[in-house]
């Protein structure tokens, strides 16, 4: 099948001239054998030019590799698009250093996620309900628990170092009464913060006991400014 229609046709016995020879290069013209009409056609100028076919591209035409980042269009790619992974991954890295992304697990030792309900420790991974859980229900210096109580001391000391203590005491009448530590489970190591009272009332005393001076770590005084004994119930905070 030709490829070309000529542009001047010759008869034998027909003189060559150079317009006839020009007319034969000049005035030529692709014929219909010049494309497959699969991957490219004839366009509908004059004279008809080849063309590539809408959708005539296909992967066999393109060579490996020939698609470069600079071609693709932003946003151009879809979810769609990108190759199925596993479940439960997420694309990332977890490597400790610049890698080619991969399907990394959520949760896993080796995803960014670490499932340890024995509240091991991470820098560079987050914790799951489990670990969360974990924590919040240990006990010991792990969880919230007081590492230490006593209900006949009236005591407890929290995993941070705080102490609480609380009691209640007999305030003597019209005078001063000194509060040992002691007797609630032992002094303040460090620091005491705070001594809070609230006494029995009576009569028309708003305020019958108050602290006498600033407490310490051993202790506290009392100053009752009624007559007669007054039940007084304090906490104080230290550590």
């Amino acid at each position: 099948m030709a490829i070309l229609s000529k542009g001047t046709t010759f008869s034998t016995g027909d003189q060559v001239t150079a317009t006839n020879l020009n007319a034969l290069v000049d005035s030529a013209t692709f014929a219909t054998g010049a494309v497959d009409d699969s991957t490219t056609a004839l366009d509908s100028s004059t004279p008809k030019k080849i063309i590539v076919k809408n959708a005539g591209i296909t992967s066999t035409q393109l060579a490996t590799d020939s698609v470069t980042t600079v071609k693709v269009e932003n946003n151009a790619i879809t979810l769609a698009k990108m190759a199925t992974q596993a479940d439960q991954t997420v694309l990332g890295n977890v490597s400790g250093g610049a890698a080619v992304p991969t399907a990394v697990p959520i949760v896993g030792a080796a995803g960014i996620l670490v499932n340890n309900d024995s509240l091991g420790t991470d820098d560079t991974k987050g914790a799951t309900q489990g670990n969360i859980k974990a924590y919040v229900d240990a006990s010991s210096t792990d969880g919230f628990t007081p590492t230490a109580s006593a209900s006949d001391t009236k005591s407890v000391t929290l995993p941070n170092g705080l102490i609480m203590k609380f009691g209640r005491v007999v305030a003597s009448g019209s005078t001063t009464t000194t509060i040992n530590f002691s007797d609630f489970g032992g002094n303040f190591t460090n620091d005491i913060f705070s001594v809070v009272l609230t006494p029995e009332r009576s009569g028309g005393e708003t305020n019958p006991t108050r602290l006498n001076a600033a407490p310490s770590t051993s202790s506290f005084v009392i100053r009752n400014h009624l007559s007669g004994n007054t039940d007084v119930d304090f906490i104080a905070i230290g550590r």
